[in-house]
């Protein structure tokens, strides 16, 4: 597997939705709180070169287009400024150079990606920012759409797959979309090959 040398001049970690509803929730991710330890290491190692750190959340109005009561596919979920919203008390939250990107503000916009209505790549851009380290939930929807979105907008995306973890609704769903990111460009990294020296 390639490694990758962590440099905060051009380097950011994005962490995708570890919030309460998804880790131990109305829309759990099954065995997400699994990957809490592999996502704190994560979160240290970019802490401690000074790479900015970035926590999406969805934060939903009341009358989310994406809640079933309102014709969506999920159960209602992150709802802006309640318990589930909030990324879940074992997530290591540094105190400094850490930004929270709020997705899915517009109650008629179901955003799975980290940069769709969000300030997120104006964010990295004045920071200088070219790579994106992504890890978190869920591989088959917003992990794979925040990392195809980074693509597209010409940044290199490492997907940590030591720290993500799909909803399968669809059994395999979440391999077919590991799959799909690695074929538009998206590079594989585990915790061993992501190196960090200040």
């Amino acid at each position: 597997m390639i490694g990758a040398k962590v440099n905060p001049d051009f380097d950011a970690l994005i962490v995708v939705d570890m919030q309460n509803d998804f880790i131990d929730g109305t829309l759990k991710v099954p065995n997400a709180d699994s990957i809490i330890p592999v996502v704190n290491e994560y979160i240290r190692k970019f802490e401690y070169v000074g790479a900015p750190i970035f926590f999406t959340r969805d934060w939903h109005p009341e009358n989310h287009i994406s809640f079933r009561e309102n014709g969506g596919l999920w159960p209602r979920h992150c709802v802006m400024n309640t318990h589930g919203a909030m990324i879940h008390r074992d997530i290591y939250v540094p105190s400094d150079n850490r930004f929270f990107i709020n997705k899915g503000v517009d109650p008629d916009f179901d955003a799975y990606s980290g940069f769709q209505g969000t300030v997120l790549d104006s964010l990295l851009r004045e920071r200088g920012i070219r790579r994106v380290f992504v890890c978190g939930v869920a591989t088959d929807y917003c992990v794979k759409n925040t990392v195809i979105g980074a693509l597209n907008l010409g940044y290199q995306a490492f997907v940590l797959i030591d720290a993500i973890m799909g909803v399968d609704v669809k059994k395999g769903d979440s391999e077919i979309a590991l799959n799909y990111m690695m074929s538009r460009g998206a590079i594989a990294l585990t915790i061993e090959y992501c190196i960090c020296i200040p």
